[in-house]
């Protein structure tokens, strides 16, 4: 069980870094957000317990698919979420006709005024499901959700993108595309 939360507490350390600041550790990540996991380690060693097989654990364990190795295990990258500019290399994709957002209630208002935009991220998160969004909205209070109307976006010109976890990203999802569901409120 602690050794569950020592990797937990190390798994959100390690995103830190691969999503927002390398520098804190003194690496710096490629232009499509590779760090090299020798140096990754390194770095983390400076101040905390980490060597390879902790780490491989932690992207094993990783519930939601953060992070990925290369094919020989030298780097190692932060999947989607960063606010740094990289270029995660991520494919295209049509949209199924709706995907979901979840948030908090307190968000509601700026959200019906401004659309979904992704404030110190690269792109919007979106979610394929309603429970997984329900999930996400959980984590900043009183969750609401929002529907998507992808059909209508991707007609219209707007670009979606899936990453390897399988989770949606786009730029931005302007007001006249989204449903607050109403049974959330």
């Amino acid at each position: 069980m602690e050794n569950n939360k020592n990797l937990n507490r190390m798994s959100k350390f390690i995103s830190l870094i691969l999503r927002h600041h390398p520098e804190t550790i003194g690496i710096t990540l490629d232009e499509h957000g590779w760090a090299n996991v020798d140096e990754l380690i390194k770095g983390v060693q400076k101040t905390r317990v980490l060597d390879r097989k902790m780490l491989e654990e932690i992207v094993d364990a990783d519930e939601k698919g953060r992070y990925s190795f290369s094919p020989d295990k030298t780097l190692i990258r932060a999947n989607q979420g960063h606010s740094i500019p990289v270029d995660v290399e991520l494919p295209v994709v049509k949209p199924p006709e709706y995907l979901y957002h979840g948030t908090g209630q307190k968000y509601v208002e700026s959200i019906d005024r401004s659309g979904l935009i992704p404030k110190g991220r690269l792109y919007v998160h979106l979610s394929g499901d309603v429970d997984t969004a329900v999930n996400v909205g959980r984590r900043h209070g009183k969750p609401v959700v929002y529907r998507v109307d992808c059909k209508r976006m991707w007609k219209d010109g707007h670009v979606f993108y899936r990453s390897v976890n399988g989770v949606w990203l786009i730029k931005a999802v302007p007001v006249e595309y989204l449903e607050l569901m109403s049974w959330m409120i």
